[in-house]
């Protein structure tokens, strides 16, 4: 049964509503492909808060995917970090401290957008380069069905909370997500 998330006109999961490196990965686990949805959108209401607005979806139905860098000494270590979009990433803390490295913050987004092959507004934690750690928060693999990037602009990928702790490098944190102030 498709889900209801306030008023997306979701479909099921089809390869040409996302970016490349989306639909390989998908393509190399059907089991999450079978349970993903799609939904085109207006490429202006790509933005987790005009999108929530827009179409009436609770924030705890969305899930953001930030791309940080953590350093220690010259060694960088990229990482993504998904967390409700009520919440922020607790970058300086937790994800430092995980990441093992001195310096962390957002990754440069012309560095992210290109390392992914996605489009700034829509990276998504399926589909990242291989080896990098997609932390989660905790309270995201707990709603029944997540809003996150397709990794283009022009569409959303809908996936149950739960699927982003079987993504390939995916680490579940508890307190991930900080109240957003």
């Amino acid at each position: 049964m498709t889900p209801t998330l306030g008023t997306l006109q979701l479909e099921p999961y089809s390869p040409d509503l996302v970016a490349p490196p989306v639909a390989a990965t998908l393509a190399s686990l059907p089991d999450l492909a079978a349970t993903a949805y799609v939904v085109g959108i207006d490429p202006a209401l790509a933005d987790t808060a005009t999108l929530n607005e827009t179409f009436g979806i609770d924030p705890d139905a969305g899930a953001n995917c930030v791309i940080v860098l953590g350093r220690r000494g010259a060694d960088q270590r990229p990482a993504a970090c998904v967390v409700l979009a009520s919440t922020r990433a607790d970058v300086n803390g937790l994800v430092r401290r995980t990441l093992d490295v001195r310096k962390c913050s957002f990754a440069p987004q012309d560095w992210a957008v290109g390392e992914t092959a996605m489009e700034h507004g829509g990276i998504t934690p399926v589909g990242l380069p291989v080896g990098w750690p997609i932390l989660v928060d905790r309270a995201v693999t707990q709603q029944p069905w997540v809003v996150v990037g397709s990794g283009l602009r022009r569409s959303k990928l809908v996936l149950p909370g739960a699927a982003l702790a079987d993504l390939p490098a995916a680490r579940v944190l508890t307190d991930l997500g900080l109240p957003a102030s």
